[in-house]
Order: structure tokens, then sequence, then C-alpha cells
């Protein structure tokens, strides 16, 4: 079938330069969720470009709200935690981001505003459970439906009836299943948090801590200060309200960035050290830690608030044992 014998691959000797990482997929769709059901209208730069966030942003005008680009930036025109469209069809496609947080949001502004929404996916992301998440909003009186097997999407939400939601005892989550069902409703629970705390308590142990913490570090940018109690309960305070924070940056994908964190600790000279540009000791993403396994091994790094220089320090490379539990990707 091939002509050529065999293709001969000359061992890398160095790599250096500067690049700049594409947004985080993690924090770009909890922006734009957050800015969309704001009061006020936000900039967004640095997006990330992919199916994740388009669907998104489809999503969001749907439900009434102004979208439109500002030169690198997008402005997005929050909804002030009123839907405008009471009635509508959501395609949400791969996104499973998408899915949980607008779920949870929606379940939640149907019950208290009158609306009903029918979400979908590809077939094959209706596998994908979501019964955790729809367990712990049933109870609060969103009504539900089940649109093919019961515990998966599709979804009703909503049956068109203002409904009075019971927010007075705790909420409680799974911690061993998906960490998104969690931020789902930290995401939208200050919408409904008006007369008293709301207080979300978390059954077992919370895997993917690294993804909550960006979910709670989004929500204070927003005007909302969610009391993390260990991890194990998250109280919302009554009368919270997303706002604008006017601009916001969403920063490199950090799990993206590990690619060539390890190709600097292993090719770029001190003097000529491997630049990477979108995130650095700011960065509120847990796979960040992952430029910390590389200086362990032996290489040199060099932060600043939104960049890191990677380049080989000690050689050869050790080996190290590794907790990864804080960055999942």
């Amino acid at each position: 079938m091939y002509t050529t014998p065999f293709l001969d691959l000359p061992p890398l000797l160095r790599a250096g330069g500067t690049l700049r990482l594409p947004g985080s997929k993690s924090i770009s769709n909890r922006v734009l969720l957050l800015a969309g059901l704001s009061v006020g209208t936000t900039r967004v730069h640095d997006l990330l470009e992919s199916d994740d966030t388009q669907v998104m942003l489809d999503a969001l005008r749907t439900l009434g709200c102004a979208i439109k680009s500002d030169g690198d930036a997008l402005r997005i025109a929050g909804l002030g935690g009123r839907i405008a469209t009471r009635d509508a069809a959501i395609f949400l496609g791969n996104s499973g981001t998408s899915t949980r947080s607008l779920t949870a949001a929606l379940a939640l502004l149907a019950a208290a505003q009158g609306g009903r929404f029918e979400i979908s996916r590809v077939p094959r992301m209706h596998e994908r459970p979501i019964g955790d998440l729809v367990d712990a909003l049933t109870p609060l009186g969103c009504p539900v439906d089940y649109l093919g097997q019961p515990g998966f999407p599709p979804l009703r939400l909503g049956d068109g009836h203002v409904h009075t939601l019971q927010l007075g005892a705790p909420i409680r989550v799974r911690g061993n299943v998906s960490s998104q069902f969690l931020t789902g409703l930290l995401l939208a629970l200050p919408l409904v948090a008006t007369q008293h705390d709301v207080v979300v308590e978390v059954v077992g142990e919370l895997i993917s801590q690294p993804y909550i913490a960006i979910t709670l570090d989004l929500l204070e940018r927003f005007g909302v200060h969610v009391r993390n109690e260990e991890w194990a309960r998250f109280v919302i305070p009554a009368g919270s309200r997303l706002r604008s924070p006017g601009e916001i940056h969403v920063e490199g994908d950090a799990s993206s960035a590990s690619y060539f964190v390890a190709l600097g600790a292993l090719a770029a000279q001190p003097d000529k050290p491997l630049r990477i540009e979108g995130m650095g000791s700011a960065s509120i993403q847990g796979d960040v830690r992952f430029v910390a396994a590389a200086q362990a091994t032996g290489a040199q790094a060099r932060f600043g608030a939104n960049w890191v220089e990677v380049s080989r320090g000690r050689w050869p490379l050790q080996a190290i044992t590794l907790d990864c539990n804080h960055m999942p990707d």
C-alpha cells in the first residue's frame, strides 16, 4: 500500500518562541451564561470559538439576549434575570456544560416566571444521564418532564404556569457525579435567591473541586459571593443578583497549555524559553498546576500574571509521583 519504506523522524533538538492559547472552554461557557442572565451589558474578550460556545450563544439569542461583535470582543446585553421568551425549543448539540447549566437556569426561571422550554441534543448525547440534576430541581417546585428515556435528555422544563419555588430546605447534590450538575445549580440559584439564603449541600466527597472553584470565582466577578463551607455546603445569600462586571477576559485554556509546557521542559533553552501567553500566576484553572509538575521533574518556569515561560533545567528529567485530582484534564 505504501511505497515509502520508512518515515525518518529526526530528534527535536530545541524549541522556542511565543504562542497564544485559545480561550478556556470551561470559562467561556460559564461567562456567556452569566453575561446573558445578569443585569447590564458585558464585553467578553478572548472567547473560545468552538461548537460548544456557539450553541450557548444560539441559546442565549433564542432567549432574547442581544449579542453583537464589538471589535475583537462580544457585547452581550443581559436579561437581568427575566426571560424575554417564555416558550422555546433549544438545541445544544454536543455541549455538556451548556446542557447542565441551562437546564438548571431555565427550570428555575420557567417555574418562577411561567415559561416552557424544550432542551435537546444530538442523539448520541441523549445517552448522557442528567437524572441527578433533575432530582435536585423537582423538589424545588420545578416541573421537569423527560421526553424520552427517564433520566436522560431531551427534557421539557416548565409547564407555562408560575410556581412557588420551595427553597427553604437545603438542596442536596451527590458529590461523586459530574461537577457540572453542581455548577449548573450554583450559576442559576442567584436568580431566585430573593427572600432567603439558598443552601446547596454536597452528599459525599466532591469530585473535580477545581471546576467548582472556577464557577465560584466567576460568580464573584458577576457580583455574587457564594459562601463555600469546606466544599461540603454552599450558601447563596438572600438578595443575590447577577451584575455585569462590564468587561471580562477569558483566560487561555490551561489543559491545552500542558503540551507546550512539556515541550519547553524537553527542548527549550534557558536563554530562549518557550513563552505561553493567556494563562499565568493569576489563573483560576486547576490544570495550571501542570507547570509545577514540570518544575518538579527538573524544568525551569517563570510566571507573569498572564504568561509563563518554560525551559529545560535539570537534565535528564526525573520521575515523580503526582496527585492529579486538582488537574483533571
